[in-house]
């Protein structure tokens, strides 16, 4: 589904030598269909350059990209959109504050598809957007008039989400999408996430600071140092793998590679 075929992107290129900043090292990656992969590593890692490598929002300066076969290198991110749904950190991101609910459903329901003069709503539309918001189980789907941007932080990532799965991208990217959450709404959306991914057989990325979380969710976990994947583990390795697993990997792959990566 998703291939990474030898990127590299570092940044600052055109200043001084020290000044410039390795995010990617010669990445390659290969994703296949219906995976779900989350992705930690330090700050700096390159963990947040590689999925905006993989939207498009940030241009690779060698190597190619292709989702589902097709190279994808040259597309813009907003040409990607009928690839990918993207999850960002920030719960104010990816939606319009001043927008109803039932407004920001539609336009997630337009992505990527061709622009026409009809008019975005209709009764059969609203009601698969009331259902979609029931399995969330947050009492949304008797909201669709109010504005999003009266939704806790929680509540509103949770349809960030269900936005970008409406149209069953072939690619979710998740980046730290519960960082801003508290502890208990972090888990729900997280549990929300798995059970939209598995119903609906998506293939996603997550990216994650937290260790327990990279080891609870997903099938496969892959691990960023320097711009480089240091780790790469699925199946019953990743089930076997602990936190002080990972801790020590972090320490010895610390050790080994140079340069001065940015996330």
């Amino acid at each position: 589904m998703l291939k990474v075929q030898n990127v590299t992107k570092v940044f600052n290129l055109d200043l001084n030598p020290e000044d410039r900043k390795t995010a990617l090292d010669d990445v390659s990656l290969e994703i296949r269909e219906g995976e779900f992969v989350t992705v930690i590593g330090g700050n700096g890692s390159g963990k947040t350059t590689l999925l905006n490598v993989i939207a498009g929002t940030v241009a690779p300066d060698s190597g190619r990209i292709f989702i589902d076969g097709e190279d994808v290198t040259a597309l813009k991110d907003f040409q990607r959109a009928k690839y990918i749904g993207f999850v960002f950190q920030d719960p104010l991101s990816g939606t319009a504050a001043n927008m109803s609910l039932e407004e920001n459903l539609a336009l997630a329901h337009r992505r990527g598809k061709k622009k026409c003069l009809r008019w975005g709503f209709n009764k059969s539309l609203t009601q698969v957007f009331r259902e979609k918001l029931a399995t969330l189980n947050l009492g949304l789907e008797d909201r669709l008039s109010e504005r999003i941007g009266f939704l806790s932080g929680g509540q509103r990532q949770a349809v960030t989400l269900l936005m970008a799965t409406l149209g069953k991208p072939k690619l979710l990217l998740l980046d730290e999408h519960t960082a801003a959450l508290d502890p208990k709404i972090a888990k729900t959306v997280l549990e929300l996430t798995e059970g939209i991914v598995r119903g609906n057989g998506l293939t996603a990325v997550m990216v994650t600071h937290n260790m327990r979380d990279a080891l609870k969710y997903g099938d496969r976990l892959l691990m960023l140092n320097n711009g480089r994947i240091v780790l790469d583990v699925s199946g019953e390795e990743k089930k076997k793998l602990r936190i002080e697993d990972l801790l020590r990997k972090f320490e010895t792959s610390d050790d080994s590679p140079d340069g001065k990566p940015v996330s």
